[in-house]
């Protein structure tokens, strides 16, 4: 048999950066390094937003903080992001092979803050989906099943592993983080949609008067030149106007064209981020078979029924074949229960 080609010095200096945290894979760590750094930073920059009077008031989208500055939905905002933010921080170390090998009691731990924290922020987000970027339905709509999404699959990983069903609960754990990462994509896509929108013309977002006037402050004359339907006779649907989707000139027109285009761009998200983790678990078949050989071993002697299959598994749910552990082989090779080796 050929011995192995030697790796080239790339390769072999690139080891020496991930496989002191865990990774044995390049892919891996290439993968870990791009979209968890990705949610890592994006986290960090939104930390300045935990000052909701000061630093989110100033940033957050034009017209939004007329809902949120006072009420359930201040608490809501408050609420979502003191939990969302650590939570953003600490998943991080979740995915990292180290920590998980010689600091299982931090993994636990942390794991259970994580949940707990994410959980929360679910409800608080389900408190401002009403006027979050001008409460469109499809908006309140995602942000729904998006806080569904990710609390059924926090609640999957965490039973999964009670029942010591170590690849599903890996499985779970990264489509969860996966849906709740939607957000980052969402900003690029409604960004890009914005402009689009705005180029194209006749696209107008309903807001009520009351909320163009918040945003024109002082500048009533402003108010009026720009609204003057605000000020007639029946000239609004119960208080309502058309304020033009424009990513540009007005903060009105700016936070219009924001609102018009965040429903559509996180259920866009959502569904190249759903696609995009189940690609990657079909792909990585090998963890999968490794961990449940492990599992098989941990739940044989945790005295657990139906070892290898103790938690959620397609041959207890479904119709696939019954799983069975590998054995070894008079070579030392890992086969199945026909001594094939795998």
């Amino acid at each position: 048999m050929a011995e192995p080609k030697a790796p080239n010095t790339f390769v072999r200096k690139a080891r020496k950066v991930y496989r002191p945290i865990g990774f044995q894979k390049g892919y891996n760590f290439v993968l870990w390094f791009i979209f968890a750094g990705a949610l890592f930073g994006f986290t960090l920059a939104r930390l300045q937003y935990l000052s909701i009077d000061g630093s989110f008031r100033e940033g957050s989208s034009p017209g939004e903080w007329y809902y949120l500055r006072n009420g359930h939905e201040k608490i809501g905002i408050t609420l979502h992001l003191a939990t969302i933010l650590p939570a953003g921080l600490l998943v991080v170390f979740q995915f990292v092979p180290a920590i998980r090998h010689k600091f299982l009691i931090f993994h636990r731990i942390n794991g259970y803050v994580v949940v707990l924290l994410l959980i929360l922020s679910n409800a608080g987000a389900l408190m401002i989906a009403r006027h979050s970027f001008g409460g469109e339905f499809e908006t309140q709509v995602y942000v729904g099943l998006l806080a569904i999404m990710t609390t059924v699959g926090a609640v999957l990983a965490y039973y999964n592993i009670k029942r010591l069903q170590i690849d599903q609960h890996r499985a779970w754990m990264l489509r969860t983080w996966f849906y709740a990462a939607t957000i980052i994509t969402l900003r690029i896509i409604m960004i890009i949609s914005a402009q689009i929108l705005g180029a194209a013309g006749g696209f107008y977002q309903a807001w009520p008067c009351d909320k163009i006037s918040f945003l024109y402050e002082d500048n009533s004359a402003g108010f009026q030149n720009d609204y003057p339907q605000c000020f007639a006779a029946n000239g609004t649907m119960d208080g309502w106007v058309a304020v033009r989707a424009k990513f540009a000139d007005t903060s009105t027109q700016i936070g219009a064209s924001l609102g018009v285009t965040f429903g559509s761009a996180g259920w866009l998200a959502l569904v190249l981020h759903a696609i995009g983790v189940e690609i990657y678990l079909q792909m990585t078949p090998r963890e999968s078979n490794r961990l449940r050989a492990v599992s098989y071993q941990r739940q044989l002697e945790a005295g657990f029924s139906h070892p290898g299959s103790s938690g959620l598994t397609v041959d207890r749910l479904g119709d696939s074949d019954r799983w069975q552990p590998p054995v070894q082989t008079s070579e030392g090779k890992e086969g199945d229960r026909n001594g094939t080796s795998q």
